[in-house]
């Protein structure tokens, strides 16, 4: 055979090769994709950039939502940036970021910060894309494929290295209600009854006992009793000195 003959048969051969793999990979090309560099599980307040690639040249994204695993809690999770005019909020599984559709067959790029990683190997997010034309492509497969390779609707996955020599896991957040014990202060001096012991009532009423010019009760009533004394006595010396024995 010519060996133009067989440089030509090789060159088909390849150029045949060549559009099956990119026929093969074109389905999957299009995805979503999760980078935090240098991330480890337990590191804290750790950035997630998010990159959804378009499958369509006719509508433009306009939602990402993304349902968190295990061990991150929506709560945990603050928006930082994203395409011009989206918002971001929290959902009962995970978040959302939304907003105006970008330019058709533009990608959407976003970026979250997550106060703690969970100690794990890794991380998948898995991630809604809608259009504005209503279509969803759904990235929440987490097997692989037959051949080893991703699935077509692959999930984003975040693989995390070692955590760091002594991380250890974060405490809860502070509620935002602080309890009665930490809000009310200490005092050294001991606490002063409401209402008055029978002791102290009783003492109430002995000053009830008092004139307006503080001259006890007792007084008027000694005095009256002397009067009584010294009439009688009086009264005897008189009948005395006049009786006929006298």
């Amino acid at each position: 055979m010519p060996l133009t003959r067989v440089h030509a048969r090789t060159a088909v051969i390849a150029a045949a090769l060549i559009t099956a793999v990119v026929t093969a990979a074109g389905p999957a090309s299009a995805h979503v994709e999760v980078e935090a560099e240098g991330a480890r599980a337990l590191d804290q307040n750790v950035t997630l950039t998010f990159v959804a690639e378009s499958e369509s040249a006719t509508a433009g994204i306009t939602k990402l939502e993304a349902i968190l695993p295990n061990g991150i809690t929506p709560a945990d999770v603050t928006y930082d940036e994203g395409p011009k005019g989206w918002e971001f909020a929290t959902t009962d599984r995970g978040y959302a970021v939304s907003g105006p559709a970008i330019t058709a067959g533009q990608d959407a790029e976003y970026a979250v910060t997550v106060r703690q990683l969970p100690n794990t190997k890794s991380l998948a997010f898995k991630t809604l894309q809608s259009y504005s034309d209503g279509r969803v492509d759904r990235w929440i497969e987490l097997e692989q494929s037959d051949d080893g390779g991703h699935s077509d609707s692959a999930a984003p996955i975040l693989e995390l290295a070692a955590a760091a020599p002594g991380a250890e896991t974060v405490s809860p957040s502070p509620t935002t209600q602080p309890t009665a014990s930490a809000s009310a202060p200490t005092s050294s001096a001991p606490s002063q009854p409401a209402d008055p012991t029978p002791s102290q009532s009783g003492a109430g009423t002995a000053a009830e006992d008092t004139d307006d010019d503080g001259m006890s009760l007792a007084l008027p009533i000694g005095l009256g009793v002397a009067a009584l004394a010294l009439a009688g006595g009086g009264v005897w010396w008189f009948r005395r000195r006049n009786s006929p024995s006298a």
